[in-house]
């Protein structure tokens, strides 16, 4: 009996929880009328034939259309509008699946990493993938593998991971198959080897088997013949990256080739000088800044192969199987040299808080192949999370940091990543450079490549299509830092002229913000140390944090905004870590302005709180990250409150939050100038008279004055939907219902506050309070 099929209309669907993972919706009555569940597959057809998995569309959503992303429409080779045809397919689990993609890809994700990012999909020969796994996922020891893997995929290839598109080559068998934690994946054949990975029976049944592409794994570099791994097969050989192509990892490089060299290819004068030398290295850095390519690159240059493990992977086997693993590389690294055994993500297997019986079993194995003569290299994104121990001088000795890019290195990371690509003449890399703070080199190559898709969906049809600015705009909104993946931080889009009124107060944060972000080469040559943080204080609804936002969209920074409540915890030293887990993250992004509103709950006067000694440890925790042993490059800490007598004094002092700045509420000047910065996209009639409506505006803050041209537009959408401009009539029945919000006894106590510290550090608006 033929299943039944329906002829739907495509609805190009932009969901961000379904794009790119194979999700079509359909409305409930298609359901029905197929016979299908949310989560069954159903076979698509329209210039080309795929597969997805059926979920329920949103309630509205039209009977006669199917939304998919623009994948799964590329897949079947139609646009928004077409026809295509929907029927239920069978369940056919895969055997194998080969995926094929560029060859960076290839180097750093495993055939297990792939099989993971896969999991749960349906898969077409022919059809293009992305890395982005499934959310919907049974099994709770799957879900723990799956979100491991996307860390790695994050750690390997920076947000890049969330845009690769990878092609189905072959699948068996050859049709529309499901990926299981059965299937075997893997890249097409090169040298011979199957390049796929298999369960292993030791795992506990979990498909946690690690793949020989990435544990023994063989990188071949020039004039170095392959060998076997320790899984037993040779993997395919990787492209061996140029350190040309590394800007701004030079001196690391040049550090590593000198150790590697010597070590390798110069040992007699080290015997002959009566000394010995340890390969231990520890490169740390940001996720995707290029720690993995640095060591590949440097071990083609010294004529080494290297052989890789992705240490989560081996976490996540029993303590059995991962040490034999473990040996198994070990020996193989030990056993031809030149050779670098390469560790990735090393806080997995070494962590500084409990450490297990394999953090032991690693440390021994480590030692011995150090003492051997091969090279040892480990990187971590997470230095803090690595076991001291490993950092003895008979292991990892020698520590290199891969630094966060400057606009500078962003703007020559960003020449090489585009030296292939047509730029229109309207490219300006320098201000790309400036608009992408906290991004890292694989966030950079994610952003052209965006730009590049983004330019060639625009020309389709040109003979000679050029990326222009406007792609790789478009490509900055879609595209964010990995530093900022898994934070608040988010990019402002204004700026400090859009802050009506208050000229004193922008012109101090400017000097006390804005300088240090701008030209810190200018404070360095002048031997100037630059404001580590500004406390703002005023009444409520004064602009304080709309100020913080204009500043972070002037000094081209990212924002960490945290409300001081959100970092205490009724958990002993949860709250210290919170405070430091916060910084490490300002610093990961930096340029960043960490701002902390409500700073008096989060550091109230120490020995007054009532809660343990809770907020006393994070004051404490404070006052380290800003006045500590580590310093804070690119960081800039503003906090606002209202009340700036309950803030501990020791937060106030040089060298902290050593700037006090009075943010006034507005005068009738003031309040002209907001009113005419608000309503600049409403279309005011002309007997709307804004300096004699601000006349009026006695005890209006900034908030309020915004309150009312909003309460003014709705008015007017009150009278009728199709009204055209907001007269004075509408402002009239606004000023009604908004009602002024300022304490008059709060806001002369804080004048009388700002008055007493003029001597010192604080510093008072041009706004005065009216009488």
């Amino acid at each position: 009996m033929a299943e039944p099929d329906l002829i739907l209309t495509a609805n190009l669907r932009s969901a961000t929880l379904d794009a790119r993972r194979g999700i079509v919706r359909l409305h409930p009555s298609v359901l029905a009328a197929l016979g299908l569940h949310p989560g069954d597959p159903v076979r698509l057809t329209g210039r080309r034939t795929t597969a997805g998995i059926v979920a329920r569309a949103e309630a509205g959503a039209g009977r006669d259309l199917l939304h998919a992303d623009d994948l799964l429409l590329g897949n079947l080779g139609v646009r928004a509008g077409d026809p295509v045809t929907v029927a239920p397919a069978p369940v056919v689990a895969a055997h194998r699946v080969v995926l094929d993609g560029p060859p960076e890809v290839a180097a750093v994700v495993s055939p297990e990493l792939l099989r993971l990012a896969l999991l749960g999909k349906l898969v077409t020969v022919g059809d293009d993938v992305s890395l982005l796994p499934q959310d919907v996922l049974p099994d709770v020891a799957v879900r723990a593998l799956v979100e491991a893997a996307r860390r790695s995929l994050a750690n390997s290839m920076g947000y890049a991971w969330t845009s690769t598109l990878l092609t189905v080559a072959a699948a068996e068998p050859a049709a529309t198959v499901l990926v299981t934690m059965d299937t075997v994946v893997g890249w097409p054949d090169r040298t011979g080897s199957t390049g796929v990975t298999r369960r292993d029976a030791g795992a506990g049944g979990v498909a946690t088997a690690i793949s020989a592409a990435r544990v023994g794994a063989t990188v071949e570099s020039p004039g170095v013949a392959a060998s076997s791994g320790a899984a037993g097969s040779t993997a395919a050989a990787e492209p061996v990256p140029n350190l040309e192509d590394l800007p701004g990892l030079r001196d690391q490089a040049q550090a590593l080739t000198e150790l590697l060299d010597l070590g390798f290819h110069h040992g007699e004068v080290l015997g002959r000088l009566g000394t010995t030398i340890s390969l231990g290295v520890l490169v740390t850095g940001p996720a995707g800044s290029g720690k993995s390519a640095l060591v590949r690159a440097v071990a083609g240059e010294v004529g080494a192969r290297v052989e890789a493990v992705w240490a989560p992977e081996l976490a996540a086997l029993t303590n059995d199987a991962a040490a034999r693993r473990l040996e198994a590389v070990t020996t193989s690294v030990r056993s031809r040299g030149p050779a670098v055994l390469l560790v990735s993500d090393v806080e997995a297997l070494a962590p500084r808080d409990q450490p297990g019986p394999l953090a032991t079993v690693f440390r021994q194995l480590l030692t011995e192949t150090v003492r051997s003569g091969a090279a040892v290299v480990c990187t971590s994104s997470r230095p803090e999370a690595v076991d001291p121990s490993l950092r003895a001088p008979d292991l990892l000795s020698l520590e290199l940091v891969v630094p966060l890019p400057d606009a500078a290195l962003r703007r020559e990371q960003l020449t090489v990543l585009t030296r292939k690509m047509p730029l229109a003449e309207d490219v300006r890399l320098d201000e790309v450079a400036a608009r992408t703070p906290g991004f890292v080199a694989a966030d950079l190559a994610a952003l052209a490549r965006e730009a590049g898709v983004r330019a060639a969906l625009r020309q389709r049809t040109e003979p000679s299509p050029l990326v222009a600015m406007a792609d790789f705009a478009a490509a900055l909104e879609v595209v964010r830092p990995t530093s900022m993946s898994s934070s608040t931080l988010r990019l402002a889009t204004v700026t400090l002229d859009d802050v009506g009124d208050m000229t004193e107060v922008k012109q101090t944060l400017t000097e006390s913000v804005l300088w240090p972000l701008t030209y810190p080469d200018t404070f360095a040559r002048l031997g100037v140390q630059p404001p580590r943080g500004v406390l703002l204080y005023g009444p409520p609804g004064c602009g304080k944090t709309f100020l913080v936002t204009a500043l972070a969209g002037s000094g081209r920074a990212n924002v960490l905004s945290v409300k001081g409540a959100e970092l205490l915890s009724k958990w002993v030293g949860e709250s210290e870590r919170a405070v430091r887990e916060l910084f490490r993250r300002a610093r990961d992004a930096a340029p960043t302005l960490i701002f902390l509103d409500e700073v008096d709950a989060l550091a109230p006067t120490r020995g007054q709180a009532t809660d343990g000694g809770t907020t006393d440890r994070v004051v404490a925790a404070l006052l380290t990250e800003l006045d500590g042993v580590e310093t804070l490059r690119n960081v800039i800490v503003v906090g606002a409150t209202n009340r700036p007598d309950l803030v501990d004094p020791a937060l106030l002092r040089p060298g902290r939050l050593e700037r006090l700045v009075y943010v006034p509420p507005p005068d009738a000047s003031g309040r002209a100038d907001i009113l005419r910065a608000v309503a600049k996209p409403v279309p005011l009639a002309p007997d709307v008279d804004l300096a004699a409506l601000a006349e009026s505006l006695h005890g209006f803050s900034a908030a309020d004055c915004a309150a009312l041209v909003r309460e003014a537009a709705l008015a007017a959408m009150r009278e009728s939907l199709a009204a055209a401009t907001v007269t004075a009539a509408h402002v009239a029945t606004a000023r009604q219902r908004v009602r002024p919000s300022l304490d008059p006894a709060q806001v002369a106590w804080l004048a009388a506050y700002a008055a007493n510290r003029e001597g010192g550090a604080a510093v008072q608006g041009s706004g005065a309070v009216d009488r």
